[in-house]
């Protein structure tokens, strides 16, 4: 069972959310998915930043976001919760990463 908003429909604080995201990453392909794809965000940031080419720049949230829907659509299949905590979410898929990256989290 997901983790739900303790007051409400909705949640109060980041740190109340987080669990939920990450019960909706419970599947080992999507978490993976996504760090993939926060990976080539950060590779899409530096190639603008290279390049001087703001192209890079578009191709960032369709990077992130069409890693991360493939990882809900085809293999967590649930919704993401971007659609619902959209800042929350993004903040989610960062921290994610950097757990991830760091070791505290499993890949």
């Amino acid at each position: 069972m997901s983790p739900q908003p303790a007051t409400g429909d909705r949640f109060a604080s980041f740190e109340e959310f987080y669990p939920f995201y990450i019960h909706e990453h419970s599947n080992r392909t999507c978490r993976r998915i996504h760090v993939v794809g926060s990976g080539l965000v950060l590779l899409a940031l530096a190639a603008a930043i290279v390049t001087r080419n703001p192209w890079w720049l578009l191709a960032m949230p369709l990077i992130g976001y069409g890693f991360a829907w493939v990882g809900h659509f085809f293999f967590e299949k649930n919704r993401p919760a971007t659609f619902r905590y959209p800042l929350w979410s993004l903040m989610g898929d960062w921290r994610m990463f950097f757990e991830t990256v760091s070791g505290r989290r499993r890949f």
